[in-house]
Parts: structure tokens; C-alpha cells; sequence
């Protein structure tokens, strides 16, 4: 953001005129850390009214993980006999819905985030990467109860991690990190187009099944696996499995998978600037 002073004479007072950046210019990590209140303050905004008058409360965060294992069990493991390198079905499905319905839920939010605030961004002023970041970030309390389950299912069934866990963070950050760089791009086009809100839950489904939720990514022929790697969240749940239960490493998978992200980052933080001269107008 940048200000600009002017003043008519000596003894006028000083004016002050905020203006969003005409051209490109980094994310200011200092301008985001002197608001970090706000931005815990929309985080924890978000999980209440997500629980809000409901009689379950954060139980629907373990629910629904439960549910989509025992559904994904019967039909896929089951009655179709997908293999699971190994490892108890139940166990392998779970290690990949939980990561997937992070990522998934940090785009639901993220994208309809600039909506949901515009209120407030009319009148105000704070840096509005703090909304898709929100987003993003909120969904988080529904991982670590979602994953207390696949903690539980480990136990129920004697899998063991390996040590490959020390890893695990990175690739909960990486799929932070793929959730945000398309959540900037989403929210963004939101405030424009606000057929986006409607497009995502279906997009969603099928993005479910181009990555390796209820499958494991070695039934795609080696010759694909690059290809395959373009959509990051391949990456993120078979590093996800390998790192918590010792699957296969996808080593080339996840190079690719990361080099997506990063142009998801940068590009979406790019227009998500470029765009944010228009926000309060366009809202």
C-alpha cells in the first residue's frame, strides 16, 4: 500500500492519501506480521461460525473423515479390491482424505473469503491478503481432530510410522501452500465473477478423483507420472502416505508437484495484487 503526503501551505495540517500499488511489489511479510491479531481474529472468526448453532459442534470434524473411510472401504477396497500397498485399506484412504479435505476446505473458504469480508474491506483499511490466508488457515483445528482418527485407526489395525514422520510437516505445509496459491487466484476471480463460488464444490469432486484419494498413484503407468505430478495434490497425499505409513516415495512426482506450487504461489499473489485496486469498488 503505498501513502503519499500533501499539503497547501505551512500551516495546514498534513493530508494523507492511501492508495493501492499501481505495478507488482512483493508481499510485505512486515506490513502481515504487524497485523497478525487481525488475522488470528478472522481465522478464529471463521471456525465459530463454521460450529455455529450446531449440536456436534467440532465432532462433525471427526464425523465426516469416518464417514467417507467407511464408504470409500466398502466400495472401493472391498467390493472393487484397489490395492493399498500393504497397508489395511481403511488406514490408506484415511492418510489421503484428511490432507485432501484440508486443501479443499482451505479453497472452499479462501475463495469466498473477500465476499464474506467485504464489509469490512470497504471501510477499512488492512492488508487484504489476510482474508484468503484466513481462509486457508482456519481448517487446520478440523485437520488435527480428523487426524486424531487416523491416529486411532493406526492403532486399531498395528501400523507403526516410520521415521519418514519427521517429514510429515513439510508436506502439511505444501498442501497449506497449493490451498492458498489457488485460493489467491479463486478469490480474486470471485470478486468479479461470482460464478466461481458455484463452480468450486463440483470441481472439487472431480479433482478428488484425478488425485490419488481413494487409489494409490503407482496404478498410473510410469510414463504418466509425470504428467501426473502437474496436479500437486498427487504430490502432497502420496508424500502424506509415505511419510506416515511407508509407501512408496514418489520422488519425481513430488519435484513436480512442488514446482507447480511455487508458480501457483507467485502467479496467484500476482494477480491477487494486480486485482486489489479494484476490490472495494468491484464488491
Amino acid at each position: 500500500m503505498v501513502t503519499t503526503r500533501e499539503h497547501t501551505d505551512p500551516h495546514s495540517a498534513h493530508h494523507i492519501r492511501i492508495r493501492p500499488p499501481k505495478k507488482w511489489v512483493p508481499i510485505d511479510i512486515h506490513e502481515l506480521l504487524n497485523y497478525r491479531e487481525l488475522l488470528l481474529s478472522f481465522t478464529w472468526r471463521d471456525i465459530k461460525i463454521r460450529y455455529k448453532q450446531t449440536a456436534l459442534g467440532f465432532l462433525w470434524a471427526f464425523i465426516q473423515p469416518l464417514f467417507m473411510m467407511l464408504i470409500f472401504s466398502i466400495f472401493f477396497g472391498r467390493l472393487a479390491g484397489l490395492p493399498s500397498e500393504g497397508i489395511p485399506y481403511p488406514v490408506f484412504v484415511l492418510a489421503a482424505i484428511i490432507p485432501w479435505t484440508l486443501f479443499s476446505e482451505g479453497i472452499t473458504r479462501s475463495t469466498s473469503s473477500m465476499i464474506t469480508n467485504a464489509n469490512i474491506m470497504t471501510k477499512v483499511y488492512f492488508p487484504r491478503l489476510i482474508m484468503p490466508v484466513s481462509g486457508i488457515l482456519s481448517p487446520l483445528v478440523d485437520f488435527l481432530v480428523a487426524f486424531s482418527l487416523l491416529v486411532l485407526m493406526m492403532v486399531y489395525y498395528g501400523v507403526i510410522p516410520t521415521l519418514n514422520v519427521v517429514f510429515l510437516p513439510l508436506f502439511i505445509l505444501l498442501a497449506l501452500a497449493t490451498s492458498l496459491g489457488i485460493g489467491l487466484w479463486l478469490s480474486a476471480l470471485n470478486v468479479k465473477y461470482r460464478d466461481f463460488q458455484y463452480t468450486i464444490p463440483f470441481l472439487i469432486q472431480l479433482g478428488m478423483f484425478a488425485s490419488p484419494v481413494v487409489y494409490s498413484a503407482s496404478l498410473v503407468p510410469e510414463s504418466f507420472r509425470f504428467l501426473y505430478g502437474l496436479n500437486p495434490m498427487a504430490g502432497v497425499i502420496e508424500g502424506f502416505r509415505w511419510a506416515l505409513l511407508g509407501t512408496n516415495m514418489p520422488s519425481a512426482m513430488i519435484l513436480v508437484s512442488v514446482g507447480v506450487v511455487i508458480v501457483l504461489l507467485v502467479s496467484g499473489a500476482f494477480y491477487f495484487r494486480r486485482m486489489e485496486q479494484y476490490y472495494a469498488d468491484v464488491v
